[in-house]
């Protein structure tokens, strides 16, 4: 890769990471070229040039946190496919994850695919692929399951995950996040 292409992949990747910080902090109405250029420390000539429109943005953004969710569900190359399958219900609730800046930001992409058919397509799909990564999980650590029953605690888990990041936003309680680990494990073992 040449260093110009380089250099628009780091400018891109700035511009996506100053979207999600305003995001985070400000909700979406908070959102402009202006206010991402300022964050991102580039001009609005530059936003635009990636991005054009607020809407562009804010999915391209979207997408980033999606495919970023994935690492939730992308187990360590060692271990046992039960040790794999733990490791990655036990990042879903790591305090890093349960930030409150990084948990509002969750909150505002809720609530974006509530206002937007566009932004819910992308939650959807991001939930989606989550899903299936979680049923992967699950169906090798305990294949007698099969695949259906696989999706159907990976549904499960995820409800019981999406609690425990709307709990954890107003009361940050270590040992409900330790009892909710707990029927995630069990939910996803039986």
């Amino acid at each position: 890769m040449s260093s110009s292409a380089s250099n628009e992949v780091s400018t891109e990747q700035r511009i996506l990471d100053a979207t999600v910080a305003v995001l985070a902090r400000e909700g979406v109405a908070g959102v402009s070229m202006r206010a991402v250029a300022r964050e991102a420390d580039v001009a609005v000539g530059l936003a635009n040039y990636y991005f054009d429109t607020k809407t562009d943005l804010i999915s391209a953004a979207l997408r980033r946190i999606g495919d970023k969710d994935m690492d939730l569900v992308t187990p360590p190359g060692a271990g046992s496919p039960s040790d794999q399958l733990r490791h990655c219900l036990r990042q879903a609730v790591d305090s890093t994850f349960l930030a409150p800046s990084y948990l509002s930001l969750r909150l505002q992409l809720w609530s974006l695919a509530g206002v937007d058919d566009g932004f819910a397509e992308i939650n959807r799909a991001a939930q989606q692929q989550y899903l299936l990564g979680l049923a992967d999980l699950i169906q090798n650590a305990r294949p007698e399951f099969g695949r259906a029953e696989a999706e159907r605690r990976a549904a499960d888990v995820l409800i019981e995950q999406n609690g425990v990041w709307l709990t954890a936003i107003l009361i940050a309680d270590d040992e409900a996040v330790d009892r909710a680990l707990q029927r995630c494990e069990d939910l996803a073992f039986g």
